[in-house]
């Protein structure tokens, strides 16, 4: 209870200091008083939120999973944003359970170096291809595909793990705010253009393949704006994140739908970490106040964040239970609009309509 007691005392207080920080920050800012009126209330919800999602994370830690995880030797996986966090431990429990990995990321000397270390901490297994894709960028996504079509004909398991959180207001080169873009739209590609292989995968195996995208609690207050997608009228960057993390989540329940009303093996899952420890809180302007120390106190390690990631890859229990939201290597409820049936459409169709897609998975 004293653990729960100080928690709850330093929540309170990062909160308040919160509100205050952003009502100096909006005075500097000159931003109008309706926006911070709306930033305030929003960072209110989407603190309490975290608040609560790290309670969760300390009373239902990460279990031992080994003995529901099914052997992997053989097996293809992509995974996006590879390198480092979350994603780089993702990969050394693939490699140690002798998967192919392919490692898409911005930066391919960092996956090299990466690969380089884990053979030299002794892990033997698995093995590892590294190329080049930024999801910032539509054209490089294509690109990416491109390459790996060229290679594989088929992928197990493809990991849509690459993300951005907060930071200033930015567009991408085709014109999306840059966490819409990177979070949600470029994975939402690169899954079109790779839905054949991710389907011979599951047809060969006989075994369902799967697709896992890594989202976050933060969906459960996220809105999509479909009149300004953009946020170009007003951005306030927790709210940005948190619309990517819903479409996430509405694109993976909409996708495991066709996948079944098509009889496809493909299972496909949305997956929360938890409140995890890694380098996307540089932006967080609460950072300025909380010490890497505080953090690692109270949040996850990316080990501990990757551990909910591999459960979905892997567990035989899922077989049976695609469509779902996991967290803390357990099936959980999603938010109210995460199920709603005509948000998915909605979302779907307006984003194979962006991107000029006819036909979802096929070119």
């Amino acid at each position: 209870m004293d653990v729960y007691a100080t928690l709850i005392s330093t929540a309170c207080f990062i909160i308040l200091s919160i509100l205050l920080l952003i009502f100096l920050m909006a005075i500097v800012s000159r931003k109008s008083f309706k926006h911070v009126i709306t930033e305030i209330l929003f960072e209110l919800r989407y603190n309490i939120m975290g608040t609560l999602s790290v309670l969760d994370d300390w009373v239902l830690r990460e279990k031992e999973i080994s003995k529901e995880l099914l052997m992997s030797t053989g097996k293809i996986a992509l995974i996006t944003g590879g390198t480092r966090g979350i994603g780089a431990q993702v990969v050394k429990k693939l490699l140690e359970r002798d998967l192919h990995v392919i490692i898409g990321c911005r930066n391919v000397k960092s996956g090299q170096e990466l690969c380089e270390t884990y053979r030299a901490m002794g892990i033997k297994t698995g093995s590892v291809d590294v190329y080049q894709v930024d999801l910032n960028s539509l054209s490089s996504v294509r690109s990416f595909a491109k390459n790996i079509k060229e290679k594989y004909s088929k992928i197990n398991i493809l990991i849509n793990n690459a993300g951005i959180m907060f930071g200033p207001h930015k567009l991408t080169e085709d014109g999306y705010e840059s966490q819409f873009a990177t979070n949600y739209l470029g994975h939402f590609l690169l899954t079109h253009l790779l839905l054949p292989e991710v389907i011979r995968a599951g047809d060969d195996d006989r075994r369902y393949s799967r697709i896992i995208n890594v989202s976050s609690c933060a969906h459960k207050i996220g809105e999509i704006n479909f009149d300004d997608i953009n946020a170009k009228k007003l951005y306030i960057p927790s709210q940005a994140y948190a619309q990517s993390k819903l479409a996430q989540i509405l694109f993976s329940n909409y996708l495991n739908t066709l996948m079944k009303d098509s009889n496809k093996r493909v299972g496909v899952y949305s997956v929360h970490p938890g409140v995890v420890d890694t380098d996307l809180f540089k932006e967080w302007y609460l950072d300025h106040l909380m010490s890497r120390y505080i953090r690692r106190l109270f949040f996850k390690s990316p080990e501990a964040g990757s551990i909910s990631i591999i459960y979905a890859c892997f567990s035989h229990k899922l077989e049976v239970g695609t469509g779902t939201y996991i967290s803390n290597s357990q099936i959980t409820p999603m938010s109210v609009s995460a199920y709603s049936t005509a948000l998915q459409r909605r979302l779907f169709e307006f984003t194979m309509n962006e991107l000029n897609i006819k036909e979802f998975g096929k070119e």
